[in-house]
């Protein structure tokens, strides 16, 4: 079967395999087991719609189970055997990690990820959205800014490898180094600071996602308050950091704990760039050098993965509950 009729045949299957149970949910619910007739019509009603919303529910909780609970409870038993899976050793796993120095400096490399990443491109963003609402060529801008968001974390950073080669006919860092005579150097190999370059592709990436986000937010707040702080003799930074950060600092939480979430799974950029060589390891590249010779540790290391994304998912939440309200 070509790919092409596969996928329609997929796409077909799934809408009207979807649309026939949920008109055969309704109709056994409503016609067999609480039929509105006879002397209980009126409780029968109230029992299928009190159902109704579980059987339509009930699709996407046996997948989120199917493809979710059951991977994380598979993962965190696993996570407590050796390598072959056969022998229970507890914490074995998780000793060895905390006790390993590569381990240790992924984590604080993830750490740094995440403090430097989200405030850089969630301001950045927030900044670039204030200009370009001034412009009158402001959407042409946002286009541009916003494009890198269609490039995926490898092509970006095949397109980064080429900003930081080490050849200044190609890496425009020294293309300029050797135009002032200065001594070529190999950005994604200086220590401690090649993670910071390396952040700068996922700046570049997410700062057009912070910056649409924001520009709606921006443009959501009410002209009256901007006009009575005019009055009052507020000027362009007071009206900026005074008037409208605090009115949609719900917007920008919410921005920034994406971007964090999205920052603790991020693996293909520091795989692309340096494979996690040179000391730019992170919890996701450091894992997958244990995925195809030691289950175990590697099962561990998400283990560990889940619990630090955990409690920013958690704020983003009920900061998104709070918006809703």
């Amino acid at each position: 079967m070509s790919p092409l009729l596969q996928g329609a045949l997929t796409i077909l299957v799934g809408v009207f395999g979807c649309v026939g149970y949920f008109y055969a949910a309704n109709l056994v619910l409503d016609k067999f087991i609480f039929p509105a007739k006879g002397p209980h019509t009126g409780r029968n009603i109230n029992r299928a719609n009190a159902v109704r919303p579980w059987l339509f529910l009930f699709p996407a909780i046996f997948a989120l189970s199917l493809y979710l609970v059951y991977p994380v409870i598979g993962s965190l038993i696993r996570s407590l055997h050796n390598r072959a899976g056969d022998e229970f050793i507890g914490l074995g796993n998780y000793a060895f990690l905390f006790s390993d120095p590569t381990f240790l400096t992924a984590l604080f490399n993830n750490a740094l990820w995440a403090l430097v990443v989200p405030a850089s491109a969630t301001f950045l963003g927030l900044v670039v959205a204030q200009l370009t609402d001034r412009l009158s060529w402001g959407n042409i801008a946002k286009s541009l800014i916003f494009m890198p968001m269609a490039i995926s974390f490898v092509g970006a950073s095949l397109i980064w490898k080429f900003v930081y080669a080490g050849d200044p006919d190609i890496g425009i860092i020294n293309a300029i180094r050797d135009n002032f005579g200065w001594e070529l150097v190999d950005p994604v190999q200086l220590p401690f600071w090649n993670n910071f370059f390396l952040m700068a592709i996922l700046i570049w990436i997410q700062t057009g996602f912070a910056m649409v986000i924001l520009s709606a937010a921006l443009r959501g707040i009410p002209e009256e308050t901007v006009e009575a702080a005019i009055i009052d003799g507020a000027g362009p930074l007071q009206l900026f950091f005074k008037i409208k950060v605090p009115q949609i600092m719900g917007t920008i939480v919410v921005v920034w704990t994406t971007i964090t979430i999205l920052v603790l799974k991020v693996f293909d950029i520091v795989y692309t760039m340096t494979g996690g060589n040179f000391g730019t390891d992170i919890l996701p590249s450091y894992m997958m050098s244990f995925m195809f010779r030691d289950d175990g540790r590697a099962t561990a290391v998400a283990v560990v993965i889940m619990i630090v994304v955990l409690p920013v998912m958690i704020w983003n939440i009920r900061q998104a509950r709070q918006e809703m309200r």
